[in-house]
């Protein structure tokens, strides 16, 4: 199993280098949209929906979505940020209650336990990811960004696993997902602050107004939404009665499974550069 999640592992990361490195912004964007109605198709599942024509209909409806956003924010010419920050800023006021649901679960299940509410959850997670992360390919060196993004939320997958197998011993949410630890999420803090100093270390000259205080601040709020993120879907997925929110990766799950993180720190690490003044 572990062979077969690194050789997974390696072909995604391989296929996302080569995507972010090789293809225009349309394309991209165009990539990321098949990704996440991929990942729609999933959470309708989890949403309560079994057949596959009620399944369709909410990726449809999904794809709809992702296409209205896309002309508002211009995202096909040069988006304007008084467009794109509300946008922003809503997403992550989401995240915020989603706090607040995980850390009170499964008390909370009475306010999302419904397929309406879980389907609305479903279609604000994926668009707000999506968004952020097209937005993100807009910027100068945006694929840079992505990158950059993507080694946030690994290094703090990556800090966490090892240090809560080594030290873990105090629950982090035992309700949501009861191998997760809190000696595990400071590993993961403490990773993703290192990756901020190197981070930092290698912005270009033209962005030295951007400061150390600024990098660090901005990758540790994207780290904490990516364990948010991870948390969420693993509370739905709970309430559910599933595992894994698919089978589409071999020994990985499903789409979600993987970009779970992605999708809740995505429009953190988007709104935290707008704010910085990047």
């Amino acid at each position: 199993m572990l062979r077969q999640r690194v050789i997974t592992a390696l072909a995604m990361a391989s296929l996302f280098l080569a995507g972010v490195l090789l293809l225009p912004v349309f394309a991209l964007a165009a990539a990321f949209a098949l990704v996440v109605l991929l990942g729609a198709w999933e959470w309708a599942r989890l949403a309560g929906w079994q057949s596959a024509a009620a399944r369709l209909l909410f990726t449809v409806i999904l794809a709809g979505l992702l296409v209205i956003l896309y002309r508002y924010a211009e995202l096909g010419s040069e988006p304007r940020r008084e467009q794109i920050q509300p946008l922003l800023g809503v997403a992550c006021l989401w995240w915020s209650f989603s706090l607040l649901w995980v850390k009170s679960y499964p008390a909370s299940a009475a306010l999302w336990h419904g397929r309406a509410m879980r389907s609305l959850m479903g279609l604000l997670i994926l668009s707000s990811a999506w968004l952020a992360a097209v937005y993100l390919l807009t910027f100068p060196r945006g694929g840079l960004l992505m990158v950059a993004l993507v080694l946030v939320v690994a290094a703090t997958d990556i800090g966490a696993y090892f240090t809560g197998t080594r030290f873990g011993r105090h629950k982090l949410v035992a309700q949501v997902s009861p191998a997760k630890t809190w000696e595990g999420f400071w590993g993961g803090m403490a990773c993703a602050v290192v990756l901020a100093l190197v981070l930092w270390s290698v912005i270009p000259a033209r962005m030295a107004h951007v400061s150390l205080a600024a990098v660090v601040v901005v990758v540790l709020l994207t780290a904490l939404a990516s364990v948010l993120g991870d948390l969420t879907v693993s509370m739905v997925k709970r309430e559910s009665g599933v595992k894994d929110s698919g089978s589409l990766l071999p020994g990985h799950g499903g789409l979600l499974d993987r970009l779970d993180s992605l999708c809740s720190a995505a429009p953190v690490f988007a709104l935290g550069l707008l704010l910085a003044g990047w």
